[in-house]
This record gives structure tokens, C-alpha cells and sequence, in this order.
């Protein structure tokens, strides 16, 4: 009945050398192990950990055959002017069922019900995205210096739609993702030329550290009393847990652990696509031991809670994958004191600003977190995909919420 996405090719190419217009040629690759590291490591310049090499190989080996990763070269007369960083994941059809209740459109078409009803693990949607669908952020491209704005949205538009054609000839594309933007493109018309969509998706959630905190205490007492008093209260209630970070030893030893509470947190997120494999976490730690950080949450010496962060170059704690045991949540009051030792862990490391990720805005901005909006483009390539984008498109922006605001009158002025 419905035939969408044949699976995603395996087949390998190398093709060096290809001709993109007059003045720039590109070299896409399968694996990171065959991207020529020195053109990679020339415009990367160190510049973002999550289009790392490294990082980037953890990703394609823990993934499996829902994500396949492209990695792209762009040469401008015969010099690196930029990277690019694809991914083609599969949508399965169960993943689609959480979504009708929100969208009527599709709860109408009993047919096309039906058939999701009936073929869960049938694949979908196909979406062809620049960037991690991993991670929130801008990490799909970098350019060189010398390449203007202009030139640089030229080449996003220029090479996404090539490369993603022949994926459609391949195996098929449903749609195309280009994510996340703190603002609108530059030059957005060329993008909208081709059909692009501009939407919203939840916003992360940034605390800026002030350079005269020194220790989670003094974070606390910019607050009102209101929340002070709160946040006291919840931290005395975490006084019973043991935290403590844990080596790369200490992360293989409780690698299951950490697995199962990453898993409880995964199975309650609203939309599911792709879980991490088992390994993630020590690979992680093995590759970024100095600034890959996890702190466990030992109660009766029991890991329950978990918390993991990167010690960012750009003065940065990034917040990463959180887990916990959701019977112990309510009252040892878990999730807040994760959130409360994310900003304790940003102190110590003299960051100036703690990010703590998309989900729960209204709880993060209890603790002191303001909301900078994201933006995506994207692109359907069919009438069924367009239709399950625009149901795609409204569960992910964001809901009604009330941001809250912690602070004394005068900090906040």
C-alpha cells in the first residue's frame, strides 16, 4: 500500500575531486576514517568539539542502521573552504502513533492510520539533516574565513540539495533538515527560493555565570527569597546523595547503570528517534577524558542518578545526556539537583555560561536559565512527507510554558 524509503544504501564511494561550479570542487565521504584529517582540521581549527573527527567516528561506530553519516570537503580553487556534515536517518512508522492526538490532520486518514498501526518498524520518513540529530545545535558546517555570508549560504543550499538528491536516487529522501539556529539565516531568501520552511523547536536553556560567582552558594543568593529558599530546600534534600565524578574505570564498571537510567529518561521523552548504544557514554570518556565529564548520584551506595557535561574550549559546560531512576525522583528531588549540579560543576571550571539543553524550559528557568530560541529549515520532497512534516514540525515546537524568574529585582535589572 504505502511503499516510501528501500533501506538506506551501504554501498561505498569515494568520488575525490568532484566538480560543484566554476570555482569549487568537493570530495564526499561514508567514514570518518577516510576524510583527509589535515583539510578537515584546517577549517575545523579546534573550533567545535561536535565536528571533531573523533567525535564524529564515536557516533558513526555506536550508530546503527537508522543513522548512516556523509562527510563533505569543499575545495575553492583547490583549497579547504569548508566542511560539511550530514546524516540520513529513518523514521520508523511506530515513532509517528505519539503523534496523532496532536495533529488532526492525520487522525482523519484512517487509512493512513491503519497502515502505521499495522507496520511499526516499516520506515516512513527518511530525513537527510545537516547536523547531529544527536545533539542540539549548529553542528552540521564550518567554512574558512575567507568565504562572505553569502557565499557560505550559497554553498549550504548549493551542495545540501546535490548531495541529497543523490541520496534520493539512492534510497530515497522524504525530506530535508538544516538545524539549529540561535537566528535567521543570512541571505534566508535563498533558501526560501528553494521551498524552505523557517520553523521553531524548543529553545535551549543558557545560565550566564558571573565571573564573581565562586561557588554554588553565591549563584544562589542572586535569587529572590522565594526561590533561594526553594532551592535550599531541594538541596538539602540531595544532602543524602553521594555525588561524585566518575573516572573512565568507574564509567565501565557501571556502564549498565548508566545505560538503564539514560533508558528511563529516553522512554519518557515525548518523541523517540534515536537511542544511544551501550558503549556511548566510555567512549566518550575514553576519547575526551579531560573535559567529558560524568557525576554520579550514589544513594546506599546505589548509582540512581546521573549527570554528564563537556568542559567546552569557549568557557562552555555544555549539559549532555542526563539519567534517573524515576522512583527515586519525587523525593530525593533528582532532576533539580542535576540541574543545580550541572551549575556547581560550571563554577568550579570558571565557564561563563552553563548550558543546560532543550525540555522542561519552565522547571531549567526556576533554577536561573533563560530560553534562546532555536530555528530549523527544512525542505519535504512529497506530498506525504509534507504531510507528516507539518505533523512532525508542530509536536517538536514549543508549548505553552511560563518562564519564570529567580532572581532578585536588582540582579535581574
Amino acid at each position: 500500500m504505502f511503499i516510501f524509503c528501500k533501506p538506506i544504501s551501504t554501498k561505498k564511494r569515494f568520488q575525490p575531486n568532484r566538480k560543484l561550479n566554476d570555482t569549487c570542487s568537493f570530495t564526499l565521504f561514508d567514514s570518518a576514517d577516510n576524510i583527509k584529517g589535515e583539510d578537515w582540521d584546517e577549517i575545523l581549527k579546534g573550533r567545535n568539539l561536535f565536528l571533531d573527527r573523533a567525535y564524529l567516528k564515536i557516533i558513526e561506530q555506536c550508530s546503527h542502521s537508522l543513522l548512516k553519516p556523509r562527510y563533505l570537503l569543499i575545495y575553492l580553487k583547490g583549497k579547504p573552504c569548508a566542511i560539511f556534515y550530514f546524516q540520513v536517518v529513518d523514521f520508523k512508522a511506530g515513532v509517528f502513533k505519539n503523534l496523532f492526538d496532536s495533529d488532526s490532520d492525520i487522525s482523519n486518514h484512517s487509512l493512513f492510520k491503519n497502515y502505521i498501526e499495522a507496520n511499526k518498524e516499516e520506515t516512513l520518513l527518511r530525513l537527510f539533516t545537516v547536523g547531529n540529530n544527536l545533539i542540539s545545535g549548529q553542528h552540521g558546517f564550518m567554512f574558512d574565513d575567507s568565504v562572505t555570508q553569502r557565499k557560505g549560504i550559497e554553498l549550504l543550499k548549493g551542495i545540501t540539495d546535490l548531495i541529497a538528491r543523490e541520496e534520493k536516487m539512492r534510497s530515497g529522501i522524504s525530506s530535508i533538515l538544516i538545524k539549529d539556529f540561535e537566528n535567521k539565516l543570512p541571505y534566508e531568501k535563498l533558501l526560501n527560493d528553494e521551498n524552505y520552511i523557517r520553523f521553531s523547536v524548543e529553545p535551549n536553556l543558557i545560565i550566564d555565570l558571573k565571573k564573581e560567582m565562586n561557588d554554588l552558594e553565591s549563584y544562589i543568593g542572586q535569587f529572590s527569597k522565594k526561590y533561594r529558599n526553594r532551592a535550599k530546600t531541594i538541596l538539602k534534600t540531595g544532602e543524602v546523595l553521594e555525588k561524585r565524578e566518575l573516572s573512565l574505570k568507574e564509567v565501565c564498571l557501571h556502564e549498565k547503570e548508566i545505560y538503564n537510567l539514560y533508558s528511563q529518561v529516553f522512554e519518557h521523552a515525548k518523541f523517540k528517534l534515536l537511542k544511544l548504544p551501550l558503549n556511548y557514554f566510555s567512549e566518550v570518556k575514553k576519547q575526551y577524558s579531560d573535559f567529558f565529564h560524568i557525576v554520579g548520584f550514589f544513594h546506599n551506595e546505589q548509582l540512581i542518578a546521573f549527570t554528564s557535561f563537556f568542559n567546552l574550549s569557549d568557557k562552555t559546560l555544555e549539559a549532555h545526556y542526563i539519567g534517573f531512576d524515576y522512583e527515586h525522583n519525587k523525593n530525593l528531588e533528582l532532576y533539580q539537583n542535576i540541574l543545580y549540579e550541572n551549575i556547581k560543576q560550571g563554577i568550579k571550571y570558571n565557564c561563563s555560561q552553563v548550558n543546560l539543553g532543550r525540555t522542561a524550559a519552565e522547571i531549567k528557568t526556576t533554577v536561573g536559565a533563560k530560553p534562546v530560541e532555536l530555528l530549523c529549515y527544512a525542505k519535504p520532497q512529497n506530498t506525504i512527507s509534507r504531510m507528516l512534516m507539518k505533523t512532525l514540525v508542530s509536536f517538536l515546537q514549543p508549548g505553552d510554558w511560563t518562564p519564570r524568574n529567580p532572581y532578585k529585582e536588582t540582579v535581574n535589572g
